[in-house]
């Protein structure tokens, strides 16, 4: 048997060395429109890639109901998925939900149990009884995740509890955009709190997790763009806040696809990479119009994952498929 002898100086820069490499990197797994019924093909292949974090982006289940014993019944059957059950635990989740987990399609701040459905929401979360979460209007919230010397921030917003009304779309257009800058997505609440959480953030990165699109605006479903004045506001307090590296997240379309877009003296672009979706898919998909596309759309099953280099200040953008297959890429250096 050969034995190797290496000074104990020698190991101990290797390890530390090596420590501090996997701390330095963060992996973000997310996706969005899960319906319990369905299968979902994914959740190993999330596991084996052990992500710091598991975001659900919205449409976590299917229940469009105003029946709570219903909505339970269906959070229930997704909860104890075995194989989520595998995945949660070990790896933290973060979520928003869109309107078919909120309880109604398209729906907004008129959905009656609202109220209802939040508690419900956070049951499925395992959210204590005693969280002020408990207590406030709206599912929004943030965590910041600390590694080494850097943090990264995870701001998540409710895109359901406090929308007005949608402006109705002109031929083959569900929506369109409200020209008269009234109406709101976040309501005055979250907005005081959206401001607070970037103007004193610290972190190297800011993930904002909408469930609908901020940046694809010239389709005719659900988006930011319905609410341009929402739009100019969330542009405006990105650059009056001084957060670093915002990166948004989104889900809604049954599509995935990256949005890139610049703003005057912020000094890297700004990525919407929208994931979705897990269990269905717009299989049908033939062509849309988005000015701030990059690449291609992805209309299989797929789900996102971005691996976070703080060492260099990296960001790969992933969409894989079946059994980690990565459909589409881009890297992004920030400053």
């Amino acid at each position: 048997m050969v034995r190797y002898k290496f000074p104990l100086l020698f190991l101990t820069l290797l390890f530390t060395t090596i420590f501090s490499l996997g701390q330095d990197k963060f992996t973000i797994a997310f996706g969005s429109c899960n319906n319990q019924n369905l299968p979902n093909p994914f959740w190993q292949d999330i596991i084996s890639l052990q992500p710091n974090v598991w975001i659900w982006g919205g449409d976590n289940i299917y229940a469009d109901t105003h029946n709570m014993h219903k909505m339970k019944k269906l959070y229930n059957q997704q909860k104890n998925h075995f194989l989520y059950k595998k995945l949660i635990k070990t790896t933290p989740v973060l979520a928003t939900w869109d309107d078919h987990d909120y309880g109604k399609n398209d729906g907004g701040t008129e959905y009656k149990k609202k109220k209802e459905s939040q508690q419900l929401f956070l049951d499925f979360l395992d959210i204590p009884i005693n969280s002020p979460r408990r207590k406030q209007e709206g599912i929004y919230h943030s965590k910041t995740f600390n590694i080494n010397n850097n943090s990264i921030k995870i701001i998540v917003l409710d895109s359901r509890y406090f929308r007005t009304g949608l402006t109705k779309g002109i031929g083959s257009k569900r929506f369109q955009s409200n020209t008269h800058d009234k109406g709101s997505i976040l309501g005055t609440q979250q907005w005081k709190w959206l401001e607070s959480e970037l103007k004193n953030s610290n972190s190297s990165f800011n993930i904002i997790v909408s469930s609908i699109q901020i940046l694809s605006k010239e389709h005719g479903f659900e988006k930011w763009g319905n609410f341009p004045n929402e739009v100019t506001k969330l542009f405006k307090l990105i650059k009056t806040s001084k957060a670093k590296n915002i990166i948004f997240l989104s889900g809604d379309r049954h599509i995935s696809e990256f949005s890139k877009t610049t703003l005057k003296n912020i000094p890297y672009p700004i990525i919407d990479f929208t994931s979705s979706g897990l269990t269905h898919s717009y299989n049908s998909f033939k062509n849309e119009q988005n000015k701030f596309r990059v690449g291609e759309v992805i209309s299989s099953l797929s789900f996102g994952i971005l691996h976070i280099d703080l060492t260099n200040n990296k960001v790969t953008f992933q969409m894989r498929g079946k059994n980690n297959t990565i459909l589409q890429e881009i890297n992004q250096k920030y400053p």
